[in-house]
């Protein structure tokens, strides 16, 4: 089992920053791959972005040149630095761990871009 906990989402005006952290758990060496995913209201759940094992990353092409994520292997934790926000940016933003045959979900942290 892999838990997940998601803290830094809120609410910020437009062209604003935040930085969302996911701090794994558990079973951790069973994870090949972990990113982030949003919903927002109405619509489905998408990928935002996502960085493996071995450092390799892709974008929405949404938030391609916007947003950045990273992890930090030592903290077991992945980031995703989000720059020059949108209005459009506004979800719920959740954290997933891949392994095999299971990806785990965090709870969910709210973004809200709003003037």
């Amino acid at each position: 089992q892999v838990q997940l906990v998601e803290s830094g989402g809120g609410s910020v005006q437009p062209g604003g920053s935040l930085r969302l952290s996911c701090a794994a758990s558990g079973s951790i060496f069973s994870i090949y791959a972990m990113g982030w995913y949003r919903q927002a209201p109405g619509k489905q759940r998408e990928l935002v972005a996502g960085i493996t094992n071995g450092g390799r990353t892709n974008y929405a092409d949404s938030v391609k040149g916007r947003f950045t994520i990273s992890r930090d292997n030592a903290k077991n934790t992945v980031y995703l630095q989000m720059n020059s926000l949108k209005p459009e940016d506004t979800a719920v933003y959740y954290c997933n761990a891949d392994t095999v045959g299971k990806r785990y979900w965090g709870q969910g942290t709210q973004v809200t871009v709003s003037s």
